[in-house]
């Protein structure tokens, strides 16, 4: 596997394994946060090995359609995209119940972690 790839992959699931330590610490905002960081970084490692290089984008869901992610992930990826500006900005989106929320991103962060690692 490339270098660049590894690294991107390895990244990926550090955020992962950190989201699930700051679910666990109660912390859910920052675990749904890096959910999000933890979808784009595999994506971004698999468009790396298809494509040779890395694209400075943050929209998992067209990348998401770019790389043929199935349908059930590319709807994991349409409701986890918003998570990137509503958890780092308090003056966005409001949300609530995000112990759930987090939950169920950690779900899909690590289905979409299982498939791009298959790609590889």
């Amino acid at each position: 596997m490339k270098e660049e790839v590894k690294n991107w992959i390895e990244q990926s699931k550090r955020d992962l394994d950190t989201a699930k330590y700051n679910f666990e610490g109660g912390k859910y905002e920052f675990a749904v946060f890096l959910c999000q960081q933890s979808i784009e970084k595999a994506l971004k490692a698999l468009s790396i090995k298809k494509t040779g290089k890395f694209r400075k984008i943050h929209d998992i869901v067209l990348l998401g359609k770019e790389l043929n992610l199935p349908e059930n992930l590319i709807n994991y990826c349409k409701e986890v995209a918003p998570a990137y500006t509503y958890t780092r900005y308090p003056d966005v989106t409001h949300v609530t119940n995000l112990k759930d929320i987090s939950k169920k991103f950690i779900k899909y962060a690590e289905e979409n972690l299982k498939w791009v690692e298959k790609q590889l």
